[in-house]
């Protein structure tokens, strides 16, 4: 059975799959030369997510919470439905409800249809956050973006392959993990390992599953760049990312704070700074430089396939919230302001819209 075990496991770690031609893990061992990532350090960002997740908590509560209460951002809870089994087993039905339903749910109760609609509605304000709650949630977000975009420029203005990207090529694999990219890297898995955690807990949004996925992929991505030693790319990757949802979660708290005009000029400038990094940036630097510069520098192998698909799907999900943006972008502007919130509008906020 160990010896099973044993060949499995070497069969999985089979340095054909995850490394280039000739090259071995033990060519890849730490040494006085190269300080090469070390597959054992991936174990430090769950211990940092659950310390991140704490201090989450204490900034919502002590810092966050206290700022959004000076801005007049309201707390109160929404009046409560009165408890009724028989709508409760339906509300939590799968499925929208529908007017078949409520017309049955009536006569059952012996109510009218208008009786059945204000107990459902009542029943979904219930159930969503207060503005207080979303404004903590959202401040978090924009506090750690910040921070993590500025130590990401301030760890790579002076690397080599910020202003080259083929030098995340030259020299692969033997590339040294300076500890500045260390704790980028470490602390950023961190911060998306709370993600995919915290999001069960968090408001429940419209995009639930599109940021699941994106959240095991961007920590995927990142384990298996750190085992290959292609952190290089992902730090790009990284910094790319984050200075765009600066201004989204900027744009949220001014929204929460009701702070229309802010809210619409920080929305304008997440717009342009999105498309511009993610459907410009993204797709003619980072993914044009992997699919099509990398082949040419260095010898493929199979992890770096899975590698790059990867990024080709994150790449997939920027087109559909980009078309998100622009349809929200389009309602706004009928509207005269912002509506809704770009990838986390609450799915009780959907229903009750769709119900009107």
């Amino acid at each position: 059975m160990t010896s099973v075990l044993r060949g499995i496991i070497d069969g999985f770690w089979d340095p054909d799959i995850w490394l280039p031609p000739n090259v071995t893990w033990k060519d890849l061992e730490p040494n006085n030369e190269v300080a090469y990532a070390d597959h054992r350090h991936l174990l430090f960002p769950l211990p940092l997510a659950a310390l991140l997740m704490l201090l989450r908590v204490v900034m919502e509560r002590f810092w966050f919470g206290p700022i959004g209460i000076s801005l007049g951002i309201k707390n109160s809870k929404p009046k409560r439905a009165k408890p009724n089994e028989i709508l409760e087993k339906a509300y939590r039905g799968k499925g929208k409800i529908k007017h078949k339903q409520i017309v049955g749910l009536a006569k059952q109760l012996s109510w009218t249809e208008r009786q059945v609609e204000r107990w459902l509605r009542l029943r979904r304000s219930q159930d969503k956050p207060s503005p207080l709650v979303k404004f903590c949630e959202t401040s978090w977000r924009w506090s750690y973006y910040t921070c993590s975009f500025v130590y990401g420029l301030f760890c790579l203005w002076d690397k080599s392959w910020l202003w080259d990207i083929n030098n995340c090529w030259y020299d692969y694999p033997h590339q040294s993990v300076t500890s500045d990219c260390w704790w980028y890297y470490m602390v950023s898995m961190s911060f998306y390992w709370s993600l995919a955690v915290s999001q069960f807990f968090d408001v429940k949004r419209k995009d639930f599953w599109q940021m699941f996925i994106h959240h095991i992929a961007t920590i995927i991505l990142m384990v298996l760049s750190w085992i290959c030693n292609l952190y290089r790319i992902g730090t790009l990757v990284l910094l790319v990312h984050d200075c765009a949802d600066i201004f989204l979660e900027a744009s949220k708290m001014a929204k929460y704070a009701n702070f229309q005009r802010v809210c619409d000029t920080f929305f304008v400038i997440f717009t342009i700074v999105w498309i511009a990094t993610r459907l410009v940036v993204y797709p003619h630097w980072i993914i044009y430089s992997t699919s099509i510069d990398a082949p040419k520098l260095v010898a493929m192998f199979p992890a770096y396939y899975v590698f790059n698909s990867l990024l080709i799907i994150l790449l997939l999900l920027h087109f559909v919230w980009t078309y998100d943006i622009i349809r929200l972008g389009y309602n706004s502007l009928k509207a005269g302001q912002m509506e809704g919130d770009i990838r986390s509008s609450s799915s009780d906020d959907l229903s009750e819209d769709d119900s009107q």
